[in-house]
């Protein structure tokens, strides 16, 4: 963690332009899960008790059409509901800006004193913001005397206010809030200064999304376990038969050369030693376990008895675990076992347990398993960027220290 935080800089009487991550999930105009919010509290409570002028600033969801769709997108993706919550959880302090640049905007800025804050409406009601346009920066950064990124779940693009406002040179300083702070001691270090034997367990459906992560992963673990349906291009290219099971056929050569590299590095690597099949992508199919050797006509789509107690093994052996993918399509009931199975070898581990977002993430929530592990990230494609090794824009453009 080479970056300044909001502890490096003297912020009393500024404008702090914060960008969080309130993308949350908002069913009847109530929030469903609030661990978004509750993940910005402590930065913004910092900013607030230490005499700055709070300017939040976020998306919610996708709205399409920019400008011209303004008011329709305003009943689907406002965050007015956000602002409503914060004032119960910061005791009214919270000012809602009806626009993000502009008169109203400037008018909720200009009136904001120091322990205030400011929320901004959704940033993608303007297209300029996901095009990273310049002149649509030069308005943002108006609202701060300081950049604070503090939303994880969007440091891997390069949009106008997670990177751009800096990039361009509007805003010079520019740090990380707490979040930011904790995700890159937590995943980085893991990544730079395992304790060992290091574990990286992949799962998810296709190769393709992952052969950075399994590329640059292979360089750093000891062990690495594969499964979830980008197992089964492994199998093909070991020249197993896997039924109608999904496989990328042109991924094979180059999951032969990953398996070529983990064993010339001396990674293990671990594919399933059994497989729950289905002869329907269904929970009412009929199913059973076999090994390797998957028949015509079904598909795997969870791993079975044996994998699990395998994979749970190399987890208890473990110092350092980092988890991306289900084992199997955890969403239906019949094949969730191996995701629940490596779940809760996690969270019986006494090994430091990093999740790296997405359905990982929802899956130990959803099990109860959240507390037992010692860090979910708030962001699954930056913490897949991360795990590849790739720059990320939102990090790159921050004071270093």
């Amino acid at each position: 963690m080479n970056k300044l935080t909001v502890k490096d800089i003297d912020v009393k009487g500024k404008k702090c332009l914060v960008r969080v991550d309130f993308n949350v999930p908002v069913k009847d105009n109530v929030i469903t899960d609030e661990n978004r919010i509750t993940g910005a509290l402590p930065t913004i409570k910092y900013l607030m008790d230490n005499g700055a002028k709070v300017i939040l600033c976020s998306h919610l969801g996708r709205p399409k059409g920019g400008v011209a769709a303004y008011a329709d997108n305003k009943k689907k993706y406002s965050l007015k509901v956000v602002a409503d919550r914060l004032n119960q959880l910061l005791g009214n302090k919270i000012t809602f800006a009806d626009d993000v640049i502009g008169e109203k905007a400037e008018a909720c800025v200009n009136a904001c004193k120091e322990g205030e804050v400011v929320l901004l409406e959704n940033l993608r009601f303007y297209d300029e913001e996901t095009n990273n346009d310049k002149g649509f920066c030069e308005k943002l950064a108006r609202f701060g005397d300081v950049y604070v990124s503090d939303a994880f779940g969007t440091v891997h693009r390069a949009h106008a206010s997670t990177a751009g406002i800096v990039q361009y040179g509007f805003i010079k300083t520019a740090v990380a809030g707490f979040l930011i702070e904790k995700e890159l001691e937590i995943m980085a270090g893991a990544l730079e200064a395992p304790k060992r034997p290091f574990v990286a367990i992949l799962g998810g459906a296709k190769v393709s999304d992952k052969i950075g992560v399994i590329n640059n992963l292979i360089d750093k673990v000891d062990s690495l376990i594969i499964g979830g349906g980008m197992a089964f291009t492994f199998f093909k290219a070991l020249g197993y038969s896997i039924g109608k099971s999904i496989c990328e056929e042109d991924k094979l050569d180059l999951a032969k050369e990953l398996l070529a590299k983990a064993a010339a590095k001396g990674v293990k690597l671990l594919l399933p030693l059994d497989n729950v099949i289905a002869d329907a992508f269904s929970n009412d199919a009929n199913i059973k376990t076999v090994d390797h050797m998957i028949p015509d006509g079904w598909m795997g789509l969870d791993i079975g008895e044996q994998s699990i107690e395998a994979f749970s093994k190399v987890i208890d052996s473990a110092k350092t675990v980092i988890w991306n993918g289900p084992m199997g399509v955890f969403e239906m009931s019949k094949y969730a076992a191996g995701t629940k199975a490596v779940a809760a070898a996690l969270a019986a581990s006494s090994a430091i347990t990093i999740i790296g977002g997405g359905d990982s993430a929802a899956a130990v929530t959803q099990l109860g398993y959240a507390d037992k592990m010692t860090h979910i990230s708030t962001g699954g494609g930056a913490s897949l960027e991360l795990m590849e090794g790739i720059a990320l824009p939102g990090i790159e453009c921050l004071n270093k220290k």
